[in-house]
């Protein structure tokens, strides 16, 4: 005779399995107006899920391989033409700001993204320099060289993807002087401030990154920085300050090129030059 379980001990262990499972982390993906969560179990579950292997991954900063999903047929019930960006929300603070661009090109010969799933009771190492790892959910890239992706538009701990409108198109702070020529340099900078800066700074108030200041209010960068000084502290911050909790890395010649860090010199003097007021960046 199998043995009765008591009610008592029955509605503990049912209310135990729902614990479990609402503790389970899920990743929020917004595509205007239509919103799904997928636990990690789901996503490792899909028919599409597949070993990949990262020759240099950014954040570990060495070969890696996970289970994965694309990213692309997440983004399947996307509106077409109404949005051009994905905003992509790490638990942490850091807000990475990815053209919908870069993730199509993956079906045209150019990178491709996908969600990097951590195992359930399975965690990743911790990353290099920090007292976690990058799950649970990493948004990482297979041939990244092909379509430029940048070193800021791989965020882990990612909690939530979000179809918008460009950076410029939510916040015109950030938008160069449309009269500037196509080859304009601070035309360059605009495009490298939204990959590399604004995930993290604000920029008069445009942005929403939360873990470094804005770079533009209430003094803009150049006003208290030398060209030279601004140069030394995107290459190596910790050469121009320093504070135990400092998180910013340096951005070497291979993550920026010389020619994009003039251009982003250049957008933050052009950024100076049409000053706001303090209640513009509220």
């Amino acid at each position: 005779m199998r043995p009765i379980m008591c009610p008592a001990l029955l509605m503990i262990l049912i209310v135990a399995v729902k614990m479990a499972g609402a503790a389970e982390p899920s990743l929020t993906i917004d595509l205007g107006g239509i919103t799904r969560r997928f636990t990690a179990s789901e996503l490792l579950a899909r028919p599409d899920a597949a070993e990949i292997d990262i020759p240099n991954d950014h954040d570990y900063g060495r070969a890696a391989r996970y289970r994965a999903v694309p990213l692309a047929p997440l983004l399947a019930d996307l509106p077409q033409d109404r949005f051009d960006t994905l905003e992509a929300r790490a638990g942490d603070g850091f807000v990475a700001q990815i053209p919908l661009l870069l993730v199509r090109q993956g079906t045209e010969g150019g990178a491709t993204a996908w969600i990097a799933v951590e195992p359930p009771g399975q965690p990743w190492p911790t990353l290099p320099g920090k007292n976690t790892g990058a799950g649970p959910f990493y948004l990482v890239w297979e041939h990244p060289e092909r379509s430029g992706v940048g070193s800021e538009q791989w965020p882990y701990q990612l909690a939530s993807l979000t179809a918008l409108e460009s950076p410029a198109h939510r916040w015109p702070q950030l938008a160069a002087d449309p009269s500037l020529a196509p080859d304009a340099p601070a035309r360059r900078g605009q495009q490298v401030f939204a990959a590399d800066c604004l995930p993290c700074h604000r920029l008069n108030g445009g942005g929403a990154g939360e873990k470094g200041p804005d770079l533009g209010w209430p003094m803009n960068a150049t006003d208290y920085l030398t060209d030279q000084g601004l140069r030394a502290l995107v290459r190596d911050p910790k050469s121009v300050r320093s504070w135990p909790l400092q998180q910013m890395p340096g951005f070497g010649a291979g993550a920026l090129p010389d020619a994009d860090l003039e251009a982003l010199v250049a957008y933050l003097h052009l950024i100076a030059q049409h000053k706001t007021t303090a209640s513009d960046q509220r």
